[in-house]
């Protein structure tokens, strides 16, 4: 028996709730250049409301190839649910469409790591993860995904969780995409954002976990999706990554006019 499709939490806070504004939400995110889908093996998409991220996320996803399954990793806000929680089966319903998780992968996933909890209690609320998916379903419909938060981990467990993702893709979807969900620093000024998150984003950029971990901890970077994307490195380099490009950086500023309190949002692409 099927189980029952996973509901927006999201909807009308994070992206519209109709279907009609939100697909208008998203191609105007997405943008009207007719850019080069790259294939790519990992990204780093933010996750705020689209109003402040969406031009970020969009510029990502348009210059994106969507593969015909999507492992999305994000950090877990609500404290619900295990420490890494993986949704096994299922599906997630947004307002312009649904996606079926691929239990498939998420089983081989489980398999290769204990760190690993199948649940679906931390995905309920959690929106870092929901805010890409209609994104997903307005390029690519007949999308698979595997949905998993990381709440807690060490380095040495965040290296585990990629090697195990790593894995588990070769062994049953080699052309998946990975795609890391993140703010970068959060209510500090415009400047300080900028200056702190191209550290981190230096780190990233050069494919090294353990260097953006030690950086983002040494000088208090914000960055709450850390934990993913070092998952996400530790797993797009086991898969053969070689390089990642910065496609976006901004802050809320830039929406809110605030600058002396704002979030700092990145755009990236491994491959």
């Amino acid at each position: 028996m099927r189980q029952a499709a996973r509901l927006p939490a999201a909807a009308g806070r994070f992206y519209p709730a109709g279907r009609r504004e939100l697909e208008s939400a998203v191609k105007q995110a997405l943008g009207q250049d007719k850019a080069k889908h790259e294939k790519a093996v990992a990204a780093v998409c933010p996750h705020a409301g689209y109003i402040y991220s969406g031009a970020v996320a969009g510029a990502v996803y348009s210059s994106l190839e969507i593969s015909k399954t999507v492992i999305l990793i994000g950090p877990n806000h609500t404290g619900f649910g295990p420490d890494v929680s993986i949704m096994a089966s299922g599906s997630w319903r947004v307002p312009n469409g649904e996606l079926v998780v691929d239990s498939l992968l998420a089983k081989a996933i489980t398999d290769r790591s204990a760190l690993f909890k199948a649940d679906s209690s931390a995905h309920v609320y959690e929106h870092s993860l929901e805010v890409q998916v209609p994104f997903i379903c307005h390029l690519r419909q007949d999308a698979t995904i595997v949905p998993i938060t990381i709440m807690r981990a060490s380095r040495q467990e965040l290296e585990a969780i990629g090697k195990a993702i790593a894995k588990a893709i070769m062994a049953e979807r080699p052309d998946a995409l990975i795609i890391a969900s993140s703010d970068m620093s959060h209510y500090v000024s415009d400047n300080e954002a900028r200056n702190k998150d191209a550290l981190a984003i230096r780190d990233i950029l050069a494919l090294d976990p353990a260097a953006m971990l030690e950086t983002v901890y040494r000088n208090n970077i914000s960055m709450c999706g850390v934990l993913p994307v070092a998952a996400m490195l530790y797993a797009a380099t086991e898969l053969g990554a070689k390089d990642a490009r910065l496609v976006k950086y901004a802050t809320s500023a830039e929406t809110s006019g605030d600058f002396e309190h704002v979030v700092g949002y990145a755009g990236i692409i491994v491959k």
